[in-house]
């Protein structure tokens, strides 16, 4: 038998463990072609490039990301050739799955949960005696009926072959995520998330992850990223395989992972901030909610003030990265109450907070109760709710604005300076700020057209001008540190108009070129003449002290000349200060 696995990715750089695992296990008895595709790949050059392959069997890997795509390619290659049979699985078709069989036609078998060892079975049964009573856990067709089978045993994942030695891979592995998971199943019981279906956690040997781990560095793997649901469920575990990853990663390796905050140890954060190099480790952790009552009814256990005092620790020591999650529409949380949530969290100044909004994931107990809390949502994935008894669709509208602008102006992190100016002195409060802004952006019609960097900088501008705050030359001043600060080169044509004259620019370069040392030996020992100041610099005026500014984050209201030096041999920018009377450097 020709057997192709396949799925549809979100993008490009990610990549699916579960069709490896399915190869590996299927192995040697089965030779399977692995294919990979994206969600934004045409239906079309899809269903060509499996065409051409010649399969006999298709097994396709399924998510609410890409059930709807995946339908498409399965309905036209069953109308190009009906005798290929197609095998559906993945959670997203693992649940419902009467409902799936009787949606999908061209579904001729779903395999219902843990795979490896069902897929297999079911290819044995497709090249023999093609008794499907005898294979668990699958959904199937005979004779015009729909049947189906109990599921098997949970598998023993010690024994679980290594998804990762193909030699068809190697070449991918530094420019795709690679995914590994050294655990299943979830200890806690959220009941918005598919994890807390399966009870219990369930380990894999610990060393051949290890043996795999290497493996993946010692052919280029950059971005490893975990997938269990709960990495520090066990301190001793989680500990040893920090300290394995610490002791023999590789420069430019990054290793992330899904972490509970509440539950870590102090003492692991002391071992992380003082043993990790920088960068190396990215934890991604889900708040979700602070709401005490919202937490309750989901059946998710949180202590907030020991989150809070992970994050912080983390955060203080400057080796991880952290990426903290909301949920918007949980039961019971109306605007106000998300709006809490959201200022609590952010507060924490995590580098990324991602605003997501709840899915009414099939299989899950909130799904099943969803009448209870008077829930609509979408028919079709990704099943996003489109209000409840207390957060209207109209209220869900305004947090999306909220989250566009989040995305654009915090997560990018291109005015780290300006945002928090805005969000701590300028507004009420952070939500507030991404509010108003995210509904001026959308009442602008921004929401629907591109931009440019540039085009950033002056929408914030326009929109500040238009809240005619008194501090606005401030503001404008922090903005122009931001976009030169994140410069590489020197810029043709900055976004703002020019705050010097040309023969002011030119008196202050004369001024600078006469006495570098009043901005700093490490302005002296750049060397620039005259003529390179006016090639490899930008200067502006501002009307705060910038060099006050960096060295203690105080306002003094005395204006400045801000000088960014764009170095082309290693892409790299240095910003200097002088004031008006005094060279001095930032």
């Amino acid at each position: 038998m020709n057997i192709v696995c396949t799925t549809l990715n979100a993008k490009y750089i990610h990549t699916n463990i579960a069709i490896r695992y399915l190869k590996s296990y299927a192995e040697p008895e089965y030779d399977i072609q692995l294919a990979e595709y994206t969600i934004k790949d045409p239906v079309m050059n899809i269903v060509t490039d499996l065409i051409r392959k010649k399969p006999d069997i298709i097994g396709f890997s399924c998510y609410i990301w890409n059930i709807e795509e995946t339908i498409k390619v399965i309905n036209i290659i069953k109308k190009i050739n009906p005798a290929i049979q197609i095998i559906a699985g993945g959670p997203e078709v693992s649940y419902d799955v009467p409902e799936w069989m009787g949606k999908v036609e061209a579904f001729d078998y779903i395999v219902i949960g843990e795979g490896e060892e069902t897929f297999k079975q079911l290819l044995a049964e497709l090249d023999g005696d093609k008794k499907m009573e005898n294979v668990h856990g699958i959904a199937y067709r005979e004779n015009g009926q729909v049947k189906f089978n109990p599921q098997r045993n949970k598998l023993n994942l010690r024994e679980l072959p290594s998804p990762f030695r193909f030699e068809e891979d190697k070449a991918h592995l530094s420019k795709r995520v690679t995914y590994i998971e050294t655990s299943r199943g979830c200890p806690f019981s959220c009941q918005f998330c598919l994890s807390s279906i399966e009870v219990g956690v369930r380990y894999f040997d610990r060393e051949k992850i290890k043996e795999d781990i290497r493996y993946l560095m010692d052919n280029g793997a950059k971005t490893i990223k975990f997938v269990d649901r709960t990495f520090n469920i066990s301190r001793s575990y989680a500990l040893e395989m920090f300290r394995f990853l610490i002791d023999e990663h590789r420069p430019g390796t990054v290793f992330q992972f899904e972490i509970t905050a509440d539950i870590m140890r102090p003492e692991v954060i002391d071992f992380l901030n003082k043993e990790a190099p920088p960068g190396l480790f990215r934890f991604e952790i889900g708040v979700q909610s602070t709401n005490d009552a919202t937490n309750e009814l989901v059946m998710r256990k949180q202590n907030f003030a020991k989150l809070t005092r992970t994050v912080t620790m983390v955060k203080d020591g400057g080796k991880i990265d952290q990426h903290l999650d909301l949920i918007a529409g949980l039961p019971e949380e109306d605007y106000d109450s998300f709006k809490k949530t959201f200022n609590d969290v952010f507060a924490m100044r995590p580098e990324e907070l991602q605003l997501g909004f709840l899915k009414m994931l099939r299989g899950t107990g909130l799904r099943l109760s969803a009448e209870k809390h008077g829930y609509t949502y979408m028919d079709h994935s990704p099943y996003e709710i489109l209000g409840n008894n207390v957060l209207p669709f109209e209220d869900i509208i305004r947090i999306k604005q909220v989250e566009d602008v989040l995305e654009k102006y915090w997560n990018d992190h291109r005015m780290d300076h300006t945002i928090e100016y805005l969000t701590t002195r300028s507004f009420p409060t952070p939500f507030d700020f991404f509010q108003e802004f995210g509904g001026y952006w959308e009442e602008m019609g921004w929401s629907r057209i591109g931009h440019q960097l540039e085009d950033l900088f002056r929408r914030l501008q326009q929109f500040l001008e238009y809240k005619q705050l008194e501090d606005l030359r401030v503001i404008e001043g922090l903005m122009k540190l931001d976009y030169l600060a994140n410069q590489k080169y020197k810029p043709r044509k900055p976004w703002w108009e020019a705050g010097y004259e040309k023969s002011d620019r030119s008196a202050i370069y004369q001024e600078i070129a006469r006495n570098p040392a009043s901005l700093g030996s490490q302005f002296e020992n750049l060397r620039l003449s005259e003529k390179d100041l006016h090639k490899h610099t930008l200067l502006d005026q501002v009307e705060f002290d910038i060099s006050a500014y960096l060295e203690t984050g105080e306002i003094i209201r005395e204006a400045s000349s801000i000088i960014a030096f764009f170095d082309a041999s290693n892409e790299q920018t240095q910003i200097f200060s002088c004031t008006k009377n005094t060279l001095k450097p930032a």
